[in-house]
């Protein structure tokens, strides 16, 4: 249940990696959409998380692929704004507004003792692997990852191509803030924080080159699961969070030594 939000955040993130770009705005665009959506609420609330992750992603899109800057650059940029926004919205304290019934069952509730966020995580897996798989758009993102100005110059509007995926990946982490919020039963400040290191590790640990145009979805998913196994071995070994982040951090160094 808890590996279904990490998964989540994962498949968004693939789709960057493979342009060989990084969405590290990640964090705040969980927590922004997920309080914008309990502070909604009612039958708005969903809608209105998606439109802030497709916002941000919009909008990471946009100086990475038009303005030409560095997508880590930008995108941290983007993070810090919103949790300026975010900060300014709720004064600087944990908000009171509570997630909504359909927040809260989507993220809690089992169908025949299967989590329903497993269920969410799936559909949402099994769109974006057919994205990849059986779409023009999902093969102009390898082309685009293995060569911008070769797939740029056999017609393809790489442009186009790049701020789609990072509206996709602002889609999967409003939708996995969401359902955080939900299985918390309310938003609270930094909720995004532990699942940057986590989510760029499982991508990296499913095989997908960190410099672009190589990975599959099924690795990103094994990633997920070995992520998940990791930590709950760390967990029983009673280890601190500041060994967890050193481990992430170590093993995406380790890939890209390997790469």
């Amino acid at each position: 249940q808890i590996g279904a939000f990490l998964g989540i955040v994962a498949a968004g993130m693939m789709m960057v990696i493979l342009l060989g770009h990084i969405d590290l705005s990640v964090p705040w665009t969980m927590t922004a959409a997920a309080m914008m959506a309990t502070s909604v609420g009612g039958p708005m609330a969903i809608p209105t998380g998606l439109a802030i992750g497709l916002m941000v992603g919009l909008v990471n899109g946009f100086g990475v692929a038009y303005l030409r800057i560095p997508s880590m650059i930008f995108t941290l940029g983007v993070d810090s704004v919103m949790r300026g926004l975010m900060v300014a919205h709720t004064g600087g304290f944990a908000p009171q507004t509570g997630a909504t019934p359909l927040m809260r069952s989507l993220a809690s509730d089992r169908i025949l003792g299967i989590p329903m966020a497993l269920f969410v995580w799936a559909g949402i897996g099994i769109v974006l692997a057919t994205i990849l798989s059986r779409t023009a758009f999902g093969r102009s993102i390898y082309a685009t990852g293995n060569r911008e100005a070769a797939a740029y110059l056999s017609g393809i509007r790489t442009r186009w191509v790049i701020v789609g995926a990072f509206m996709l990946s602002g889609l999967c982490a409003a939708s996995a803030g969401m359902l955080l919020a939900g299985y918390s039963t309310r938003a609270y400040q930094g909720m995004g924080n532990a699942y940057l290191l986590p989510s760029i590790a499982a991508v990296v640990i499913g095989g997908t080159h960190i410099l672009g145009g190589r990975g599959r979805f099924i690795g990103t998913v094994v990633g997920v699961v070995l992520i998940v196994l990791l930590n709950s071995v760390l967990s029983i070994m009673q280890m601190p969070e500041a060994g967890r982040q050193i481990i992430y951090g170590s093993v995406i160094v380790g890939m890209l030594l390997v790469y």
